[in-house]
């Protein structure tokens, strides 16, 4: 019995190889590292769904279809943009995506995913009281998203920096989120719940809650002639370093150094950057020597959280904003599971008391 199920293969898939032994992520055949530095959202959304819509456009005809989305996504949700500011981050994202409906075709995918995009952006700016931003169907997918969240027009520099994050972190093999959504979609429940599902699993911290407090982090520790000190504290009290770890890779996380570069030329991340290179260096060196017995390397969480910062995104958002570009990983791995027409239906082991005789 394997309790997180670590060592057990649930699925054969075409979407990605996560090479944890040498860090490497491997696409449908492309590095992570090369479709973070040349490829939009779009390019990759593409890529994830070729042979699992009989419908799919070509790319151009699928960022299209991608912005007229995001422009009715807008109009549906405009009026309930207050009441789900109301519910936490990821929980009004949940509640938005109710209102899509529950099919397993290319229009549902398109739906989901320019729904999760206005929700996240709009809901973002009530919650701080600032006016919606609406949409604009010209602009590419994560264009869009970034100056419906910021307000402002999307320099180059910060287009290659929210196309090169969610190009990265759209697909990831077999984690918690991406299972959760095969498991409902092998009951033929349909595209709206998989992807809910997916949700439902993201939200919890030890999934994907490590980007917001990676700032914490350096906050607390503020110049890096403090690093060694706060570290060692830190260490001695037990907590988690952010950013540091992973439970697939036991040698550098390939998405940390394709985040790293997409962070060069945003104007506001070369002080950041230093001061995050700096205390990287004495977290991997201290790490080196307190915990010699594991393998506690850089994640992608740790440049996750500062390229997200350079964006102007809240760091209360950034869990939404990651469920954003997985979606389009979700709904893949839900098609691809729907495709085997076979429910997935593990077996467990009875450990509780034995069979009672009755008085």
């Amino acid at each position: 019995m394997d309790s997180g199920l670590e060592h057990i293969v649930a699925a054969e898939t075409v979407l990605s190889d996560v090479d944890g032994a040498n860090g490497q992520l491997t696409i449908r055949g492309y590095s992570v590292e090369s479709l973070a530095a040349d490829a939009s959202f779009e390019d990759v959304v593409h890529l994830l769904w070729s042979g699992f819509f009989d419908d799919l456009p070509d790319r151009t005809a699928l960022g299209r279809h991608l912005g007229q989305a995001r422009m009715e996504a807008f109009a549906r949700l405009r009026p309930h943009f207050g009441l789900l500011a109301q519910s936490p981050d990821m929980e009004g994202l949940r509640m938005a995506l109710s209102f899509c409906r529950d099919g397993d075709g290319f229009a549902t995918a398109i739906e989901l995913l320019a729904m999760s995009a206005v929700a996240v952006a709009c809901v973002s700016r009530v919650r701080s009281g600032q006016e919606t931003v609406p949409p604009n169907p010209e602009s590419g997918h994560g264009d869009d998203v970034l100056h419906m969240i910021t307000g402002r027009a999307v320099a180059p520099s910060h287009s290659r920096g929210i196309n090169a994050y969610f190009s990265t972190v759209a697909e990831h093999g077999l984690n918690a989120s991406t299972f959760a959504a095969r498991v409902v979609a092998s009951t033929q429940a349909g595209l709206t719940s998989a992807v809910i599902a997916g949700i439902s699993a993201l939200k919890g911290p030890l999934h994907g809650g490590a980007p917001g407090p990676v700032l914490d982090m350096l906050d607390g520790i503020g110049e890096p002639d403090y690093a060694e000190d706060w570290i060692r504290q830190a260490l001695d009290r037990g907590d988690r370093l952010m950013g540091f770890g992973h439970r697939v890779y036991k040698v550098r996380d390939p998405r940390a150094d394709a985040l790293k570069a997409a962070m060069h030329g945003l104007p506001r991340s070369d002080g950041r950057l230093h001061l995050a290179e700096a205390i990287e260096h004495v977290i991997l060196s201290r790490l080196a020597i307190e915990k010699p017995e594991r393998n506690l390397e850089t994640n992608v969480e740790y440049y996750t959280a500062i390229l997200l910062e350079a964006l102007a995104i809240p760091r209360t958002e950034f869990t939404c904003v990651f469920a954003c570009a997985r979606s389009a990983g979700w709904i893949a791995h839900a098609q691809e599971q729907l495709a085997t027409r076979r429910i997935v239906r593990p077996k467990s082991i009875y450990i509780g008391p034995g069979l009672v005789a009755a008085a």
